[in-house]
């Protein structure tokens, strides 16, 4: 009699763990094919306002042809503590080149990602100190995730290098130099090769996609001696969980700092389905698909206080780790190009 009441503890334990399985791999398949069409990002047209006169002002696409040389994609959810500091350097330094070099343009676009503070008030007093031709402020309405704010300030940006950094200034935004160097070198490289018989009076950064990913990877030894060991032990368990996913290539796909040209922004962003913490691996991911150049340069960083990842954002990582990897393997996440 003990042992048929064992055995139907064990059998009731099997099923148990046999039905949460089954619920989470069905939960993983509704989800990605849920997102096969793109059907989860905010297609709303953004709208770009002038605080002084309250007229809206032409709402560009990634498709148009560049009008400016660069474009700071700033994603930002609660930060009107931080990103004050973080604006006046990033424009002290643009209007510093402009000055130096009449042909550098610029702007910056702020997406507000449904803050609840007073980012929104922070944003447009921006707007009103520089120009709504430089500092533009999309409103998201409500917190759709990071992903989601820089993939609509991609969409919506003038461009021929786009640059999304974060809004606590982490990354020096003199840094951009760094991967703008980098990223002219190489597509000066793909052009020749691509056509050497072309005049160099054609070529535009622009039309060659090519992605330079800011990365941390030289802190990581000093990290690791000073972090508590169970994050070093998160960290390292993520590493290997993005290298199963997206494959080797790029050391740190989580740091906030990275440039494209035009024509991989309009490849990659209108690909883009993840919305949250891991749309970076995915953008690994869809370079490699698209065979777009990745380069990794190491930046300068350091660790800002009020920090939004918390152990349910590692969570939401491995989740769309997951989704990512079956959307892709099983064909329902179309690429189109």
């Amino acid at each position: 009699m003990e042992f048929v009441i064992v055995w139907t503890m064990v059998e009731l334990l099997f099923a148990l763990i046999l039905i949460v399985a089954l619920g989470f791999v069905s939960a993983v398949f509704f989800e990605a094919y849920r997102r096969k069409n793109n059907n989860a990002h905010v297609e709303a047209p953004a709208i770009f306002e002038d605080p002084k006169s309250l007229k809206q002002v032409r709402c560009p696409s990634i498709f148009d042809p560049a009008e400016k040389y660069i474009s700071l994609i700033v994603p930002a959810f609660n930060e009107e503590l931080r990103l004050p500091g973080a604006l006046e350097e990033t424009m002290n330094y643009l209007q510093q080149r402009a000055t130096k070099d009449k042909s550098f343009s610029y702007e910056v676009v702020i997406v507000d990602d449904g803050s609840v503070d007073e980012t929104k008030r922070v944003a447009f007093e921006f707007v009103k100190k520089y120009s709504v031709d430089n500092v533009r402020v999309i409103l998201l309405g409500k917190n759709h995730g990071k992903g989601e704010a820089i993939r609509k300030g991609m969409l919506h940006s003038r461009g021929e290098l786009l640059l999304m950094l974060d809004a606590d200034g982490a990354t020096k935004v003199n840094d951009a130099e760094k991967l703008e160097n980098q990223i002219h070198a190489a597509a000066k490289e793909e052009y020749k090769f691509g056509d050497s018989s072309a005049s160099n009076s054609s070529f535009r950064i622009s039309d060659i996609p090519i992605a330079a990913f800011g990365s941390r990877a030289h802190l990581e030894e000093k990290a690791l001696a000073t972090r508590k060991w169970h994050r070093n032990f998160l960290m390292k368990g993520f590493h290997l969980v993005v290298l199963l996913a997206a494959g080797p290539g790029i050391r740190d796909t989580q740091c906030g700092f990275k440039m494209f040209t035009r024509a991989a922004a309009r490849k990659l962003f209108t690909n883009i389905r993840l919305n949250r913490w891991c749309f970076d691996v995915e953008l690994v991911y869809l370079c490699k698909w698209f065979r777009i150049r990745m380069i990794e340069i190491s930046v300068n960083w350091s660790e800002i206080p009020g920090s939004k990842v918390n152990p349910l954002s590692i969570l939401n990582m491995l989740w769309e780790l997951v989704l990512m990897s079956v959307g892709y393997r099983t064909g329902m996440w179309q690429i189109h190009s």
